[in-house]
């Protein structure tokens, strides 16, 4: 299975960028993880809608540029199916024996996605109905893609 995270903008924070990599480091044992990040656009101060919706335009056109063709494009959206840990373990291997042999995560900038990403993804999943910071979003999805894996193999890593 080879899987695909395409992210709005940069990680700053070492913090962060040290535990993607340690997520990384543990899924290469059960998939090849490709990491793309698309820069994000400045929000300035006291935007309207119509300002955030122009910035979220801009950034799906970064995005969709970014998703590989032939992928299970699966976007974060707050109104999308929420899992728990077995659950996303379990849709995750359905999807691998059905077929897909290479899915993609969009996670948006600190606007979300556009109408335009959410259309175009196969899927809607959620986290939370929480907001999260788009940085440590990435570091959650690769520690449940992680925990999939160890929930599929039986490991003790779960409990």
């Amino acid at each position: 299975m080879k899987i695909t995270v395409v992210a709005v903008g940069k990680i700053k924070e070492k913090y962060f960028r040290e535990a993607i990599e340690e997520y990384a480091r543990r899924l290469s044992r059960f998939c090849r993880l490709e990491l793309i990040e698309v820069a994000d656009e400045k929000t300035p101060e006291g935007a309207g809608a119509a300002r955030e919706e122009q910035i979220r335009e801009k950034e799906e056109m970064r995005i969709l540029q970014k998703l590989p063709p032939g992928s299970y494009v699966t976007a974060l959206a707050i109104d999308g199916r929420t899992m728990d840990s077995v659950e996303l373990s379990g849709w995750m291997e359905r999807q691998n024996v059905e077929g897909i042999s290479h899915m993609t995560f969009v996670i948006g900038g600190s606007l979300g996605l556009s109408a335009g990403v959410l259309k175009r993804a196969d899927f809607r999943l959620s986290f939370s109905r929480m907001t999260f910071p788009h940085q440590l979003m990435r570091v959650i999805l690769l520690e449940q893609i992680y925990r999939s894996y160890m929930i599929r193999s039986g490991a003790p890593y779960h409990k």
